[in-house]
């Protein structure tokens, strides 16, 4: 397990530095970015050069560029507002955190039920009934869920905020404290998660069902075990483990439809400063988000690959023997010799 863990970190460390020399060349080296840095803003070439450490050799600029990230966090000046772009991208990366991690939370609370009820009761009223929800979950974009939740729960009824973010450890005046910000966060949450929680509620019924056909199942049936412990023991346990990889893969996803729910609630969050800086042409703000995203994305993936050999140890041994790939990857279809083996002794 230890060797597993050692070598993921050093992956994700080689892609970091892969992402940073990306971001390095397409920013710095190609020959026609400097003359639209300053054709596209009102600074002269010199502060553009200065503000972008566009001088010196390749090697020297590229080294110095990614120590300045690792060890002081530097990533410029903006263009527009002359504000250090690590500021801008450390005022909004908790809102987006929040909203993310919030939403992720409420999916699985939502897609992990809702898929395994469905499953355990197929072409039931139940299963046709979470289905409906789930095609209309996929169907609707999260821009006219937010607007028609803030319109209905905000407007109407007044029992939500229209929108707004309230700060846990910095406090105004009249907003702050964790009450206030779980409660302007709620409808952001929800609108997040309905398109996520219908995926993977899809994904999981899907799971379930392909799970309770397997053979290790009906061995561990034939043995006399009940069915709880069944369900618990190899059914969900196998089923969940798409969940776990999906779960990483999907960061990426999460932060652009972040997008989406910042603009409907009014969020200053990574997507809406992004959209800004897109639009006034401010290059560094879009360097510093590039790079802040893909290094927030390789952490959340650096932790998936840790929870997923936990859930199944056997990554952890065969990596260690090189019997396992280094990528753990997700069979279609469970190895059934050693589940079966595993189940036999168990209910021997």
């Amino acid at each position: 397990m230890a060797g597993y863990l050692v070598r993921r970190t050093l992956w994700a460390v080689l892609l970091f530095l892969a992402v940073t020399l990306t971001v390095y060349v397409l920013y710095f080296i190609l020959p026609t970015q400097r003359e639209q840095f300053v054709r596209r803003t009102e600074a002269n070439p010199d502060d553009v050069r200065q503000s972008l450490r566009i001088h010196g050799s390749v090697l020297h600029e590229y080294a110095t560029f990614v120590w300045n990230i690792v060890r002081h966090g530097y990533l410029g000046t903006s263009f527009v507002n002359r504000e250090s772009v690590s500021q801008i991208v450390g005022d909004a990366l908790p809102i987006t955190a929040s909203l993310i991690v919030g939403g992720v939370i409420i999916w699985l609370l939502i897609a992990i039920p809702v898929g395994i009820l469905a499953a355990l009761r197929p072409r039931t009223l139940l299963d046709r009934t979470t289905m409906i929800f789930v095609f209309l979950g996929l169907s609707a974009h999260p821009v006219f869920i937010g607007l028609m939740a803030s319109y209905l729960l905000g407007y109407r009824l007044h029992v939500m905020p229209l929108g707004g973010y309230c700060a846990v450890f910095h406090p105004t005046v009249g907003c702050g404290g964790p009450v206030q910000w779980a409660y302007h966060l709620v409808l952001p949450w929800f609108t997040f998660a309905a398109y996520f929680a219908a995926v993977y509620a899809r994904m999981i019924r899907a799971s379930v069902l392909e799970s309770l056909d397997e053979d290790y199942v009906r061995t561990a049936r034939a043995k006399g075990a009940p069915e709880r412990k069944v369900l618990r023991r190899h059914v969900f346990r196998n089923a969940l483990m798409p969940v776990v990889t999906m779960l990483g893969m999907d960061m990426g996803i999460a932060f652009g439809g972040a997008l989406f729910v910042e603009t409907a609630f009014g969020l200053n969050g990574i997507g809406r400063i992004t959209a800004q800086a897109l639009r006034r042409q401010d290059l560094p703000v879009i360097l510093g988000v590039t790079v802040c995203t893909t290094t927030a994305i390789l952490l959340f993936n650096l932790l998936t690959d840790v929870l997923y050999a936990y859930v199944d140890p056997r990554i952890g041994q065969r990596s260690s023997r090189g019997s396992y790939a280094a990528t753990p990857e997700v069979p279609s279809r469970p190895s059934q010799p050693s589940l079966v083996s595993q189940g036999a002794q168990t209910f021997s």
